[in-house]
């Protein structure tokens, strides 16, 4: 619910900040340019932060709720090599100089 609220209040502010700046812009990325009022250049802007970190929120969530790569389940077995015991190996002592 808080986050219903917060969402609002978002998209509020950013409504009366977009209708006070109604003023048209050119936006130049490299050799692509776009012209457009502020109003529709900020909402544009603004829906495509919230929709990167939906996505990044997203992955996070699945990220956890699956086991993935590199992270250990508890009560797993694993096919590691055997270690090997150092009372086996033979050693002379360490070098003479």
């Amino acid at each position: 619910m808080i986050m219903l609220i917060l969402i609002i209040l978002i998209v509020a502010v950013v409504t009366v900040f977009s209708v006070q700046n109604a003023v048209p812009v050119t936006l130049s990325f490299l050799v692509w340019r776009f012209s457009a009022s502020l109003a529709v250049l900020v909402f544009l802007s603004i829906l495509t932060g919230m929709m990167i970190a939906t996505l990044f929120s997203l992955s996070m969530r699945v990220k956890k709720s699956l086991p993935g790569k590199g992270r250990r389940v508890k009560g797993a077995v694993t096919q590691d090599k055997p270690a090997q015991d150092r009372s086996s190996r033979d050693w002379s002592g360490p070098p003479n100089s």
